[in-house]
């Protein structure tokens, strides 16, 4: 199912009655969303990511703007007409009610000639949760599961009603992070496998960029970029983007051009043609560093970070927006925290 989100705008009155000033947590969102895509919308709290995902949800209206699902403009069609599936961060399970109950509960609420027979209701709560792997733990309470089984229960409930788009409202931000891990893989397992559109928000770059198949990043209500994780990640449109993406993040230092040369302070670092002289800043991913005795660029060592496979030199510049510049090496690469300067 194709979304198409058209100029959507969010505001909220102010509490601050005597300032009288409005919020705007969503402006001027467009974006269509492909059919069958898991979609990452990204961005820090306050961005307006979740305030999306619940107009597209239906449990907030629009300010102006329009949600068309397909070729249906469903902008003022209630929440459970819409056909969507939501996972909520804190899953919002029964506990009262088992596995099985859970998963079914959504099939329970539906009327007329729309709800199944129960012999269908099980049938499709047990799929649903063999979906999910957890077809063994139908008769258990929530209470006798795990936070990643929870999870996976609060899933395949949005799941048993066969949706037209499936929401994510930060799913895994309860677990820790081994579990994390899993548990997105597993997310986008079942996004591949059910091919239903997906719109995935959360606060962490790394989960966007690994199970998505474009990303949003946004900003203060405001679309910053669109684009295929590893694009984004290599072609930022804008500073902020740069230094959303990325851990370690990105480094951030001061310099300028001139005469055809980049400038770290002293040290020249690249040649560049057709650039004018001017003061510029200057982004180097911690992967992009190179070791040379002989390299261009000087630092002040602070301290080696060893971490398996790969080592962290933290180092400190005067030209360094950052308080650190952070370079990540192949562990071959001998470094003593000792030596003082490092190229």
């Amino acid at each position: 199912m194709k979304v198409t989100l058209q100029n959507l705008t969010k505001i909220f009155p102010s509490r601050d009655k005597k300032l009288g000033k409005e919020v705007v947590a969503v402006n001027d969102f467009t974006f269509e969303i492909p059919d069958g895509k898991l979609i990452g919308l990204l961005g820090p709290s306050g961005c307006g990511k979740s305030t999306t995902l619940y107009m597209i949800s239906g449990l907030q209206k629009p300010t102006s703007g329009k949600i068309f699902f397909g070729e249906d403009d469903v902008t003022e069609l209630s929440t459970e007409n819409r056909g969507i599936g939501l996972v909520f961060q804190n899953y919002a399970l029964y506990p009262h009610m088992t596995v099985k109950q859970n998963i079914m509960f959504p099939l329970m609420n539906l009327k007329g000639a729309d709800k199944p027979s129960k012999a269908e209701m099980q049938q499709r709560a047990y799929e649903a949760a063999k979906l999910v792997q957890i077809d063994e733990l139908l008769d258990r309470k929530p209470n006798e599961l795990s936070g990643g089984q929870q999870q996976r229960v609060a899933i395949a409930r949005a799941l048993v009603k066969m949706p037209r788009v499936l929401l994510l409202d930060e799913p895994l931000s309860n677990l820790d992070a081994r579990l994390r891990l899993q548990t997105r893989e597993e997310i986008r397992r079942i996004q591949k496998e059910t091919g239903i559109t997906t719109v995935f928000v959360t606060h962490d770059q790394e989960e966007a960029m690994s199970i998505s198949d474009m990303i949003v990043v946004m900003k203060l209500g405001v679309i910053q970029q669109i684009g295929k994780p590893q694009e984004v990640y290599d072609d930022p449109t804008n500073l902020f983007v740069a230094k959303f993406l990325g851990t370690p993040p990105i480094n951030v230092l001061e310099g300028k051009v001139s005469e055809g040369k980049v400038y770290i302070g002293e040290d020249v670092v690249m040649e560049v043609t057709g650039v004018a002289d001017q003061e510029v800043i200057i982004g180097i991913r911690p992967e992009g560093f190179e070791l040379d005795a002989n390299g261009p660029f000087h630092c002040q060592l602070s301290n080696v970070e060893v971490m398996g496979r790969d080592v962290s030199i933290v180092a400190t510049h005067p030209a360094s927006i950052n308080p650190f510049i952070r370079s990540i090496i192949n562990a071959d690469n001998k470094v003593e925290a000792t030596q003082g300067t490092i190229n």
